[in-house]
């Protein structure tokens, strides 16, 4: 028999709050964290506004001897690993340090902390550039360093697929528990909000350019014209059920299932990946269409995308047949940390019997969806489905269900 494997822990840092209860009783709440950016002047950019992780004092979580040489990005997934673990009951020190494994996704690693770099290098010299800089800034760095953090020589990598990567590094971490690890780190967060970041970001053509914090990123809106960045995410603790519950652990739920395609070549005339990947989800949790209780959805905030993900939703679960929520229109696109925070808010809905609201949009007629908006609606959920769709054709979907 395949064996379950379960979250048990939860550490979130986000736009809407520092911790999970902060992050969720903000985003019931329905707070907006997109705003014009403070971490460098936007002014001489089209797009100028940002979800940024509020009032992060590093200083107050991370001994000072890591600060030099970790990225903020890196500070973040350390702080939301350590209250990760805090939440599962989990003292790293007292368990085997081969069977603790990290798996986190990315996309962009630590931009920042290669700007400051690159500009000692340009305006000082090489002498100048720190020998941190040889990893800080990449992609690999978080799961690196939550290893060394923590002590845990087990299975480790990093999967890298925008914003489908957070769900396909759960994926790999339930995949190793499945061969016998008993626990692993996994998840994902994000933060490149600087110039050099910001650029790198505007190259894709998709943000929003509105100056309009409630109205400039709008998925399954008619006046959807682009998304807003953010940053932060989420890291979970990945179980063998038996063994969390051979401790005594709290089970927020189980991975229940996961299916991932790639988009056919543009011009193929083949229709998009994200319907099978949901089909293959479900069929892997052994679920029907209508057990789903709730689907978190991508939303691109791109009208041709929004479309796309609506028909997919429908052709599975029917017109309007099944709430749909975005609760990421409060803190921008996340990149990889976007779906960790997603699959952490469709537990808590699990847990709380909510789901949460998508907030800002007048939901646009053309999509046959049920749109949670305005309000949380209160109602029992047992069953939820994630959805992550990445730049370069990626889709994603994870079903996560209470603990049986």
């Amino acid at each position: 028999m395949t064996a379950s494997v379960v979250i048990t822990g939860l550490g979130v840092a986000a736009p809407t709050g520092l911790g999970v209860e902060d992050y969720w009783a903000a985003t019931l709440g329905g707070k907006n964290a997109i705003g014009r950016i403070t971490r460098f002047d936007p002014s001489g950019y089209p797009a100028r506004l940002a979800g940024e992780v509020p009032g992060f004092r590093e200083e107050e979580y991370l001994p000072s001897r890591l600060l030099p040489q970790t990225d903020r990005v890196t500070r973040l997934a350390l702080v939301a690993t350590d209250w990760a673990l805090a939440d599962a009951g989990v003292t790293p020190g007292e368990l085997s340090e081969f069977d603790m494994g990290v798996i986190t996704a990315s996309a962009a690693g630590g931009f920042e902390f290669g700007q400051g770099e690159l500009q000692s290098l340009w305006s000082r010299g090489s002498q100048y550039v720190s020998a941190y800089q040889s990893f800080a800034w990449f992609y690999a760095v978080n799961s690196g360093q939550i290893s060394i953090r923590n002590g845990m020589k087990g299975p480790a990598g990093v999967v890298v697929s925008e914003g489908a990567g957070g769900l396909d590094a759960v994926a790999h971490a339930r995949r190793q528990i499945r061969k016998g690890t008993s626990l692993v780190v996994t998840g994902a967060v994000d933060a490149s909000i600087c110039p050099w970041g910001w650029v790198a970001q505007l190259s894709t053509g998709r943000m929003s350019t509105s100056d309009e914090p409630a109205r400039a990123y709008l998925p399954f809106d008619r006046d959807a014209s682009g998304y807003v960045p953010g940053e932060g995410g989420a890291i979970l603790i990945a179980e063998d059920a038996d063994a969390a519950r051979a401790r005594g652990a709290r089970i927020y739920g189980e991975i229940a299932g996961y299916g991932s395609t790639m988009d056919p070549k543009p011009g193929s005339g083949r229709e998009p990946g994200l319907r099978k990947a949901i089909r293959i989800a479900l069929a892997d949790a052994g679920a029907e269409p209508g057990d789903v209780d709730v689907v978190f959805a991508d939303g691109a905030g791109e009208r041709a995308a929004d479309r796309a993900e609506a028909e997919a939703i429908s052709a599975v679960f029917g017109d309007r047949a099944v709430p749909v929520t975005v609760p990421k229109t409060m803190t921008g696109r996340l990149y990889s940390g976007g779906a960790p925070l997603d699959l952490a808010a469709a537990l808590l809905a699990i847990r709380d019997g909510v789901i949460p609201p998508t907030t800002s949009v007048e939901p646009c007629p053309d999509y046959p969806l049920d749109l949670v908006v305005g309000r949380p609606r209160e109602t029992p959920v047992r069953t939820a489905l994630v959805v992550a769709r990445g730049a370069g054709g990626f889709n994603s979907a994870m079903v996560v269900r209470a603990a049986r």
